[in-house]
């Protein structure tokens, strides 16, 4: 029958062993060093015998850091381009899903110089789809109402103003609060839009906007005066 080394022994031999493996790691570590640092020499000394190859290297990456700059800066100015000349024929917007209707607004308003227009319409909304700041620094709150039928589906009405003036100024800081359709308001609405200071967008000045190049405030009675100077005419 064997006997077990004391324990004594055993811990010094486990000692010894967690050395050695110690000793063995650092000395890997310290060869994979070595051969990292003689592989870096090694090309210095490559590169220094050939430095054309070095200046062939920089001179194409700054090619490309050029080349990309360049792209970067063709694409923004035809993105420029393009929302300078965006138009939409009433009928296209007919045509489109309410969500892509609100997009569409969004897209206007950024043409005419609303750099942070967002569309926001969706579940708990509050009473907005899209909202702006134009170059004059008012903050813009648009609610749409997208009506597949154009002008012969129903009408807006006074409730879905009560909303967006009960949210437009309190809740989302809205300067100019607009209710905007492809179809038209019912009397109510236009006397409830009065009193309260509302804008209202109906399938008539709609067309005029989506078709034309003039910004919708210019189109609009009685928006609030501009809130900071502006060198744009």
């Amino acid at each position: 029958m064997s006997r077990r080394p004391p324990a004594k022994r055993r811990k010094r031999t486990t000692a010894r062993r967690r050395k050695a493996t110690g000793s063995e790691e650092l000395w890997l570590i310290g060869l994979a060093g070595l051969v990292g640092l003689s592989l870096v020499v090694a090309v210095m000394s490559w590169l220094a015998a050939h430095p054309w190859v070095l200046v062939g290297g920089l001179l194409a990456s700054g090619a490309a850091g050029a080349l990309w700059v360049r792209r970067r800066q063709e694409a923004a100015r035809w993105d420029r381009v393009r929302a300078q000349g965006l138009r939409y024929a009433v009928e296209h917007l007919d045509s489109l899903h309410h969500n892509d209707f609100e997009f569409a607004v969004r897209d206007l308003m950024r043409r005419d110089g609303c750099a942070d227009a967002q569309k926001v319409g969706g579940r708990g909304d509050n009473g907005a789809d899209v909202k702006a700041t134009d170059p004059y620094g008012r903050r813009w709150v648009i609610q749409c109402k997208h009506r597949k039928a154009g002008w012969q589906g129903s009408a807006v009405g006074t409730p879905d103003l009560q909303v967006l003036n009960g949210t437009g100024r309190q809740i989302h800081g809205g300067d100019v609060l607009v209710m905007l359709t492809n179809g038209r308001f019912s009397r109510p609405a236009l006397d409830f839009a009065t009193s309260q200071r509302l804008h209202l967008v109906d399938r008539h000045l709609l067309t005029q906007w989506a078709t034309g190049s003039r910004p919708l405030w210019e189109l609009l009675r009685a928006v609030p005066p501009p809130r900071k100077p502006t060198s744009l005419p």
